[in-house]
């Protein structure tokens, strides 16, 4: 991204703060570069979720699903009282999810 309207910068830090840079922008999934700008932009510098929540955000997904599925065939008159009854356990598990979720 070089070109005559942006600036170079040269900076020097010690070996600890080199880590952490390195370390903090890593956990963001971003570039050391893009973590500064990020920081000095102002804009939100977040940590990737950790694999867990990504799992937990997954299946909170398919349960969506299925909840949707089961709310067409409510919607065209077709769902059993079955149905109604395994999408509130849905949302349930939903809940629960969201709760675990929230204590991470």
């Amino acid at each position: 991204m070089s070109n005559k309207n942006t600036r170079h910068l040269h900076i020097e830090l010690t070996p600890e703060q080199y880590q952490l840079l390195n370390a903090q922008a890593k956990q963001c999934a971003l570039t050391k570069r893009a973590y500064i700008v990020r920081l000095l932009e102002g804009s939100p510098v977040r940590p990737r979720p950790a694999s867990e929540i990504k799992a937990l955000r997954t299946e909170i997904h398919y349960i969506g699903n299925n909840i949707n599925q089961i709310a067409r065939s409510v919607n065209a008159g077709i769902a059993k009282a079955e149905d109604a009854k395994r999408g509130l356990c849905l949302l349930n598990q939903v809940y629960e999810l969201m709760y675990q979720i929230a204590r991470k």
